[in-house]
């Protein structure tokens, strides 16, 4: 399934959206001294298993890292998707 993923400062997420503009998905992330902490994932029932989860893990981590922050991961899902794209582990801190 092909969704957009863009930050919503205002809800302190970034959000994954389908073609019609519905939200599939999401992380939550605060920041904290030049840190952005992602501490949570969800993906609507409607959407699992559609790729969802992977498109938001990849493009939140890559469009943080772009706008040149310090990413730190507690999130339970975040943290296994990173384990399993090993690109991604000397990028961020985990825990």
């Amino acid at each position: 399934m092909d969704v957009t993923v863009q930050e919503n400062a205002a809800a302190h997420r970034y959000e994954a959206v389908d073609e019609t503009g519905a939200v599939a998905g999401f992380v939550e992330f605060v920041d904290h001294r030049g840190t952005r902490l992602l501490f949570h994932t969800e993906v609507d029932d409607a959407y699992e298993g559609q790729g969802v989860g992977g498109a938001l893990a990849r493009q939140v981590l890559d469009q943080a890292l772009a706008a040149g922050l310090d990413v730190r991961v507690t999130c339970p899902f975040l943290t296994s998707w990173i384990g399993r794209h090993p690109e991604y582990a000397d990028k961020v801190t985990l825990g």
